[in-house]
């Protein structure tokens, strides 16, 4: 079996999608996107694993994925370069993760997503995730500053989980 965090390369799109390199920068204007607070960021990036999607030699999108428990991993961020949003790279890194996780034997992915965040909802549950639960004021209790998307609140964390079986 093959090791979680070996990097596993796909043509996906025009991007090639890999895992960031030890002596590559982290993209962290590009994980600011997705999760406005740098220190959340620090609390998992370091237990986690950088994928990339790279197009043209410029990082246009970033995953990042942490094995939470036996047999299950965690989608803790997945972002998007603002001018190349709408091309597909989001989907083809949610695709890269189900394939990866499948190959490397995990049973399940999770992801967390805000209440607001109405494009990504969609984009999960084509992709073949479903909703597992909601945790009530999960962003007003642990951001300092209040989120805003689509013109709504972001209070709210909405699990979803995608099973092989």
């Amino acid at each position: 079996m093959k090791s979680l965090y070996e990097a596993i390369e796909l043509a996906e799109s025009k991007c090639v999608i890999r895992t960031l390199q030890p002596n590559e920068k982290l993209p962290m204007d590009l994980l600011l996107l997705a999760d406005p607070s740098e220190t959340s960021i620090e609390k998992y990036i370091h237990k986690s694993k950088v994928f990339v999607a790279v197009e043209d030699a410029l990082v246009v999108g970033v995953y990042v994925l942490m094995q939470t428990a036996p047999g299950k991993v965690e989608i803790m961020n997945v972002a998007v370069a603002e001018t190349h949003q709408g091309e597909g790279i989001g989907k083809a890194l949610v695709q890269h993760t189900i394939k990866s996780a499948r190959l490397i034997g995990m049973e399940s992915i999770e992801i967390g997503t805000g209440n607001s965040s109405i494009q990504q909802l969609a984009l999960y549950q084509k992709c073949g995730f479903r909703l597992k639960e909601i945790i009530h004021d999960y962003f007003v209790d642990n951001y300092d500053e209040p989120i805003f998307e689509n013109g709504i609140q972001c209070r709210d964390m909405v699990r979803l989980e995608f099973n092989y079986q």
